[in-house]
């Protein structure tokens, strides 16, 4: 009877799914790579040399950093990728391309004169691959790079805390904890870890609902997502059994409210986000309106997101409860 009345609460939840479309739209630089929130403004990181500052209520780019371009081997002028965007107390931490396949880490300072703002702190000359960077909740930079690398640095003293291997896999996605003192890494392998920054130490792997490569993981009130090549979405921390969605197709973003209640992930060929609860396992409505695939979505309040895709767009979504 218990197996009935779920099967029939979840068959009444997709008949009165809605299909949402989103409130608004802004069009940014370029291709959007990363983008993050702080205080009101949203930094869009994107791969025409420039992070497009957002003011959320007017939703106008009120302000640019910008990037020259670099020249080529073959003498061209390319332009800057901005790979990663972090905020902190006022300062914007910054991964962006450089000619050579490494790449160089920046501080753009708000509390500086505007021509003095942005400052280089690891150059691509030592050779690091970083695929994002953090602030830590001491403000500390720690980096993960394509090689399952975790740095700790210290901007202060300029000097790495540490340097250690936590995979033998390829890097998939990466987040940090709310208090910014544990990071969760995924890889190619299926599995995600959590870290503790300060000391390096991997507290919890979990490796039970993938059998192939993560794409991106969500972390909030020690509710975990994971999404991957293998079409699922994996859910963790909810107090009872480790569970897994199937996907009509690759997940490659996947994000969570901030009470952890409510999760969402890219689907199907036609770029639409999931909406499901993550205490019933029950999916709800759908946010259409994507041309090209997901790549990130952040929730900014319990009911309303911000995604992102392969495109120069962003989206903002309202959801009803």
């Amino acid at each position: 009877m218990y197996k009935i009345l779920i099967s029939l609460f979840l068959l009444l939840n997709i008949l009165y799914a809605k299909e949402i479309k989103p409130v608004a739209t802004i069009e940014v630089s370029g291709l959007v790579s990363d983008f993050v929130e702080d205080s009101g403004l949203l930094y869009v990181a994107t791969d025409a040399g420039s992070v497009d500052i957002i003011d959320l209520t007017s939703r106008e780019i009120v302000r640019q950093i910008r990037f020259a371009p670099y020249q080529n081997v073959m003498g061209d002028l390319v332009p800057v990728r901005v790979h990663s965007v972090d905020r902190f107390q006022g300062k914007t931490l910054l991964v962006t391309s450089d000619m050579s396949a490494y790449r160089n880490v920046w501080i753009d300072d708000d509390k500086k004169p505007i021509n003095q703002r942005l400052t280089k702190i690891i150059d691509s000359k030592r050779h690091l691959m970083p695929k994002r960077a953090f602030f830590t909740n001491e403000g500390k930079i720690v980096l993960g790079t394509f090689g399952s690398d975790v740095v700790l640095y210290d901007n202060n003293e300029n000097f790495k805390l540490y340097d250690t291997s936590v995979s033998e896999s390829t890097m998939g996605g990466m987040v940090l904890s709310e208090d910014k003192k544990k990071m969760l890494l995924s890889d190619e392998s299926g599995a995600a870890r959590l870290i503790d920054i300060e000391s390096a130490k991997i507290e919890k792997i979990f490796s039970s609902q993938h059998v192939d490569n993560i794409y991106s993981v969500a972390y909030s009130k020690g509710v975990i997502l994971t999404g991957g090549q293998d079409r699922r979405v994996g859910v963790y921390g909810q107090g009872t059994e480790d569970y897994h969605i199937k996907s009509d197709f690759l997940v490659y973003c996947v994000g969570l409210s901030p009470s952890g209640k409510t999760g969402v992930y890219s689907s199907g060929l036609n770029n639409d986000l999931q909406l499901f609860n993550t205490s019933t396992k029950s999916k709800t409505d759908r946010l259409v309106g994507h041309y090209a695939t997901p790549n990130k979505i952040m929730f900014i309040y319990e009911n309303a997101l911000i995604s992102s895709g392969d495109e120069s767009t962003i989206f903002f979504w309202v959801i009803h409860k």
